[in-house]
């Protein structure tokens, strides 16, 4: 596979080699199955098994925790190698890794966990064995996370947790769930919250899906109904679980090279303008002014993105943390990949109808489709899209994160 670093970055050597190597590690063990998975998935992240298959390449070759320290199985790569590795990979067509075990709750029990919750855990994250969803938002308590209801009460050596959660990314598929709960009441509402880790399979534990506008199960509401879970499941100390809320939702926030997703977004848009008839007989989309236009409008905007992510990577390198930098790139990244998907959709016109016939994953559809295969996922990716300003941080309070920093 040829390079695709998205800016013409000049690397040092020893760069150059991991990049040959990760390039590779590419071509060898990314199959054209999972890639397809990935290329025409409508949500967020890819369904197993096909994550798996590539979870498994990863953890094989020991990158799959390639962010964590060193010390819990991390590759001590610097911050120039990881975005070199996640641009090459996305652009290359990897699916994202089932985040919610490698990307939040493990860095959070590496950080915060005890002895035995890290010997535990930490190997059934890394193998797999462990498939982790999310338990923060509430029908109630969505972007003022704070406000969140449920609640856990303390009896003996157990937690007793009542309470629902909601928009819960693949509890369907979750064996694991962390979760924030209300341990006591205090007077500010970020204090007596405590962090969780609850088996899905417990008694009182009850999952039940919830459909997109696309007509894909990617979420669900959770519910708890005396749910016992061990106190030896508690990361860090009771009513401090605030704390790791905000590590974790940094890392949400900050991790991966967002400026890719748009990248890969521009280009199916450009494949559409390529591949669909014009005005005027005999020429395509891509050579009509007002979506060439278009098009240099969104490519100077994926290419400012592009930079800001390498601000992230400079602060990363200079040992600083992302802070309000990690919500400018969230809120500038989630508003203009809906922007490009709104553009392939209006540049397909009445030709994206029928992909809205299509019933489950685009990516299972077979090749007797009523629409050629760059049309098949761009309906469902739009529709689904319009949740990426709400989750992870609601862009009106990325905004309030971003003004109080700015005014400091």
């Amino acid at each position: 596979m040829k390079g695709q670093l998205p800016l013409d970055i000049e690397l040092a050597p020893e760069d150059q080699e991991f990049r040959r190597e990760v390039l590779a590690f590419l071509h060898q063990h990314l199959s054209e199955d999972v890639r397809r998975a990935s290329r025409l998935s409508t949500g967020v992240f890819v369904d197993p098994p096909w994550s798996r298959e590539w979870h498994q390449a990863l953890y094989q070759k020991g990158w799959i925790t390639y962010a964590w320290p060193q010390a819990y199985g991390g590759c001590g790569w610097s911050p120039t190698q990881r975005y070199i590795y996640e641009s090459e990979a996305s652009l290359c067509g990897a699916p994202a890794v089932a985040p919610m075990g490698i990307n939040l709750v493990g860095p959070v029990i590496c950080e915060y966990g005890s002895a035995w919750q890290r010997q535990f855990y930490l190997p059934r994250i890394r193998s797999g064995e462990d498939y982790w969803c999310q338990g923060f938002s509430e029908p109630g308590a969505g972007s003022d996370l704070s406000s969140l209801k449920t609640r856990a009460v303390r009896d003996g050596d157990h937690y007793i947790v009542t309470g629902e959660k909601i928009w819960t990314t693949h509890a369907h598929f979750a064996n694991m769930i962390f979760v924030l709960a209300r341990t006591s009441q205090e007077e500010k509402q970020q204090q007596g919250i405590s962090f969780l880790l609850i088996d899905m399979t417990s008694p009182g534990v009850s999952v039940q899906p919830i459909m997109t506008l696309a007509g894909d199960h990617e979420v669900n509401q959770v519910f708890f109904d005396a749910v016992r879970v061990p106190v030896e499941n508690l990361v860090g100390e009771e009513g401090r679980g605030w704390s790791q809320a905000k590590y974790l939702l940094e890392y949400e926030r900050g991790g991966g090279a967002p400026s890719v997703r748009s990248r890969l977004a521009l280009e199916r848009f450009r494949n559409i303008l390529r591949n669909e008839a014009g005005d005027s007989p005999g020429r395509l989309l891509i050579h009509e002014k007002d979506m060439q236009f278009r098009l240099g409008e969104l490519e100077a905007r994926v290419m400012a993105l592009e930079l800001l992510d390498m601000r992230q990577v400079a602060k990363r390198q200079a040992g600083e943390r992302l802070g309000s930098t990690a919500s400018i790139v969230k809120t500038l990244a989630s508003e203009l990949l809906q922007e490009i998907e709104k553009a392939g959709v209006e540049a397909l016109g009445s030709h994206a109808l029928p992909a809205m016939e299509f019933a489950g994953p685009a990516f299972a559809v077979s090749n007797q489709a009523p629409v050629p295969e760059h049309g098949w996922a761009i309906i469902g990716r739009h529709l689904n899209g319009l949740a990426g300003t709400i989750f992870g941080g609601a862009s009106e309070i990325q905004r309030e994160v971003i003004s109080k920093d700015l005014v400091r």
